[in-house]
């Protein structure tokens, strides 16, 4: 039997043994004082296992925006959740919670990982490139050393057979090279072009939310039924933009909401959920507002007009009071949207009537503190003031009437949904505090003479979001192929198979096959035996070879490469 040995260096037999294209790392700092620590703290951190970690990192640092209330979503949540936890509130605060995803610590992952994912590509595309432009790695010395060996003895011409291996390789899709007396043949590429495909898409899905924070913006607002809304900043109630986004880049469009429908859950244990939120609308784009299309808001399915997408994000009642001076003039006539406090819609709010005129010769102001109770327990003594159900079943409102100044004519910001009482005194009546409930068409003459106020009724209000994120579109692109590039990694197998024919002393040809895999697994060797079942037309085992196994793990490094391998050795 001939040598088989193919004289190839050490450092080209491990070559050939290693399957991935991925840069090796190292375990330490390479080179002396700072350039070679700066050099190795590069290398970790676009290393894979740090890329990992960033990732792990940036869903748990996401965890808080979806716990707490956040001023990009919806700031009337966030303005709620502050009144109900005051004591924390400034250690969120100082924490950047209400605003997690654009603070200082989300934003380091975040670039720490847009880097580590930069580094790890170039290099690693860099080396795949290299690895596809180079000819498979020759045969090492030892075929027997790989993890499935098959060899044979056939008549056939040696050279002839390393030609048809060739030829039945190129026709299974491997990419082969006949050299050195032997073929070398690699196949599954796509297994480091689905990894490939996953980082790139990382990246894309980074860049898509780093352009998003960049030319995005989104504005609230809040329109009760019968009103309507343009898309200026004029009439906005709040306004984020960004740096490459501004008010005079909004999309020019408005819509009136014609009504609201809002249905709950009756009966049950989950009675009063949520079962319907639909704020129905007729809208207009451009500068003619005569042309209106009607459409639907419901929660989750926004609607998308222009480059903008309006979300609807909240519910509740707008009580409707009719204010009237000791003259009998009216003074104060609409509705007053209510804030909601509860799941069962219990809602505050305050009414301002600023041009109330004179009283006892001086300029007066009156001020409601208010409750709107959907449906109002027959008695508060056991519920206090809170509403048993969101349905409007048996609406009350409950008011507080105070006099004075309302502070509106200082020229300082006010809050809408609330009354500054430093400047104005609270009503008495009978000696207690001012105070009344009423039901729709009930009235109340004000003590002091100050007037009467009217419970007309009451209409609903839906607050929404206006939003404008083109990054939106790359974000879900890189996801979906993100998922592609994942299954290409985890289900398409890397395989080496080399063939080798030489001559024997004896006049024969001895036929070698083995076979490498990036990871164990049984298709190797299923492969490696068809293979060498489509070798036996153009090399055919002698007959004192006919039925020994064509492929099988391989043997140790000691034993006979023509002897067949040991069927219960470790694949």
């Amino acid at each position: 039997m001939s040598d088989t040995r193919t004289g190839l260096p050490e450092d080209d037999e491990l070559s050939a043994e290693r399957l991935s294209s991925a840069p090796v790392e190292q375990d330490g700092p390479s080179g002396i004082g700072a350039v070679g620590w700066l050099r190795w703290m590069w290398r970790s951190l676009t290393s894979m296992r740090v890329a990992l970690i960033l990732l792990f990192l940036l869903s748990l640092a996401a965890i808080p925006g979806s716990l707490i209330p956040q001023n990009s979503q919806n700031s009337f949540k966030v303005q709620t959740w502050k009144a109900a936890h005051a004591t924390i509130t400034p250690v969120y605060e100082k924490l950047q919670l209400f605003d997690v995803y654009s603070s200082v610590w989300f934003s380091a992952i975040y670039i720490l990982l847009f880097v580590s994912l930069a580094g790890c590509i170039i290099p690693r595309t860099w080396q795949f490139v290299g690895v596809l432009r180079a000819q498979p790695p020759a045969a090492p010395r030892n075929l027997t050393r790989m993890p499935v060996y098959a060899a044979w003895h056939t008549e056939a011409d040696a050279k002839a057979v390393n030609i048809a291996a060739y030829q039945r390789l190129k026709q299974r899709g491997f990419r082969a090279n006949l050299a050195g007396g032997s073929v070398a043949s690699e196949k599954g590429y796509l297994r480091e072009v689905g990894n490939l495909l996953f980082h790139l898409s990382l990246f894309a899905l980074l860049a898509g939310f780093a352009w998003a924070s960049l030319a995005s913006g989104q504005g609230g607002k809040l329109v009760i039924e019968g009103q309507g809304y343009s898309n200026t900043m004029t009439q906005l109630d709040d306004f984020t933009g960004s740096a490459f986004y501004g008010t005079e880049d909004l999309d020019p469009f408005g819509f009136k909401l014609d009504g609201f429908t809002a249905r709950y859950q009756t009966s049950g244990d989950q009675i009063g959920s949520a079962r319907e939120f639909t704020a129905h609308i007729r809208y207009w784009t451009g500068s003619d507002s005569s042309r209106l299309t009607k459409g639907d808001i419901q929660v989750n399915e926004p609607l998308e007009i222009g480059g903008s997408k309006v979300f609807l994000i909240g519910h509740g009642y707008a009580p409707v009071v009719t204010v009237k001076n000791a003259k009998g003039e009216k003074v104060y006539s609409g509705p007053t949207a209510f804030l909601p406090q509860d799941s069962n819609l219990t809602s505050t709010g305050v009414i301002k009537v600023s041009d109330y005129g004179e009283k006892d010769g001086k300029k007066t102001q009156l001020g409601f503190n208010g409750y709107f109770l959907p449906t109002a327990p027959v008695s508060f003594e056991t519920t206090g003031p809170k509403s048993l159900f969101p349905a409007a079943a048996e609406p009350m409102l409950v008011l507080t009437a105070y006099a004075g100044d309302l502070g509106t004519d200082s020229g300082l910001p006010q809050n809408v949904y609330q009354l500054d009482t430093k400047h104005m005194t609270q009503l008495q009546q009978d000696g207690d505090l001012a105070r009344v409930k009423l039901k729709p068409g009930q009235g109340w003459t004000l003590p002091d003479g100050y007037g009467t106020v009217t419970f007309d009724g009451y209409q609903q209000w839906a607050s929404f979001t206006v939003s404008h994120r083109p990054g939106n579109g790359i974000a879900l692109a890189g996801a979906g192929c993100a998922i592609l590039g994942l299954i290409g990694s985890l289900f398409v197998q890397r395989r080496r198979i080399w063939v080798r024919a030489t001559a024997t002393p004896d006049g024969r040809t001895l036929v070698e096959i083995a076979g490498l895999a990036r990871s164990e697994s049984a298709k190797i060797a299923e492969e490696l035996a068809e293979i060498a079942v489509d070798l036996q037309d153009d090399a055919p085992a002698s007959d004192d070879e006919a039925d020994e196994q064509p492929a099988s793990p391989a043997p140790d490094d000691s034993a006979d490469p023509a002897v067949p391998a040991d069927p219960n050795s470790k694949e």
